[in-house]
């Protein structure tokens, strides 16, 4: 019995961290009127000083020299970019199209790993591929008139987040979580330092709150996801991210006054049923099982399983 109430103790503490993630959005979205440079270096300022000192009031001497500092530098700042095009998308497109084009990140995964880790794509995830791409053609039917910026924007993420997932599962393994959280977090800050001299607009103290708020709730989603992820296996844990379509829709309707017409349902459902078939399908063929072991795009802190949850895993899926 402790195994289900352990794993059902998982699956909240994920609810809770994609729906802070949600509020986190529709934060950021609400912020549209400045810079995405300068919401990011706020809200990374607030995320980066409390890790620190958490880090180090538990005296954690774990060393944040890269293994492979080529790789971090570059997942880091492919990470700065997933950001501030996430940002953009989120303040020029409705929440629930932006959701939709941020969930093809899995679907990329699969055809990076091909073209980067020489993995195998069988004919089911080809079809699963297939049908993730219909799902996102439904949403947007795309036209000259349709397409907009923010669907590059939120598609240019989904790029940037799934190459830094391959790399992450490259090197997650070997380097340790505090260099997988650093880098990300450090590079943030001083890329988005940097241009805030050029960008920068004064604001009220309210605004500079819900800056610290996009941080505070960045931290708090980050935390819960992970700890769902060590409570309960990643197969169960990794579907729950497509509860944020149902927040979005809540927040879009009634902060920003955006419609979901039927088409936009219909093809979120199909890219949902895909990315949720993805993840089963890659839990029952171990040789491609570590898709699975790539955490959230949007946690920053992202490495592999350890062998220890691996195991878990297996035994609580068996």
């Amino acid at each position: 019995m402790e195994q289900p109430q352990t794993a059902l103790k998982g699956l909240v503490f994920a609810l809770a961290g994609y729906a802070s993630y949600s509020v986190h959005d529709a934060v950021v979205k609400a912020l549209q009127d400045y810079s995405v440079f300068q919401i990011l270096f706020f809200a990374m300022l607030f995320t980066y000083v409390p890790f620190s000192v958490a880090r180090i009031a538990a005296g954690n001497q774990l060393s944040v020299t890269p293994k492979f500092p080529k790789l971090a530098f570059t997942r880091a700042l492919l990470h700065v970019s997933s950001l501030g095009f996430a940002f953009s998308a989120f303040a020029t497109l409705p929440l629930v199209e932006a959701y939709v084009l941020l969930f093809c990140t899995p679907l990329i995964i699969s055809l990076l790993a091909v073209i980067f880790l020489g993995e195998q794509i069988a004919l089911v995830r080809w079809g699963l591929i297939l049908m993730g791409l219909v799902g996102v053609i439904v949403v947007l039917r795309p036209s000259i008139e349709t397409i907009q910026i923010g669907h590059i924007l939120a598609l240019s993420c989904s790029f940037c987040s799934a190459a830094s997932a391959i790399i992450a599962r490259k090197i997650g393994s070997s380097e340790n979580m505090a260099t997988m959280i650093l880098f990300p977090l450090l590079a943030t800050i001083f890329v988005s330092g940097a241009a805030l001299y050029f960008v920068y607009i004064p604001m009220p103290i309210e605004h500079l709150g819900m800056m610290f708020l996009v941080g505070a709730l960045g931290l708090l989603g980050q935390y819960c996801i992970l700890t769902g992820f060590r409570l309960a296996p990643a197969a169960y844990i990794a579907p729950m991210q497509y509860s944020q379509i149902v927040w979005a829709i809540i927040f879009g309707y009634l902060f920003f006054n955006e419609s979901v017409d039927q088409w936009v349902i219909i093809g979120s459902l199909i890219t949902i049923f895909s990315g949720i078939g993805m993840l089963l399908r890659e839990r029952q063929v171990s040789s491609i099982r570590a898709n699975l072991n790539t955490r959230n795009g949007r946690v920053v802190g992202a490495p592999l399983m350890k062998p220890k949850e691996a195991e878990k895993s297996d035994e609580w899926s068996n």
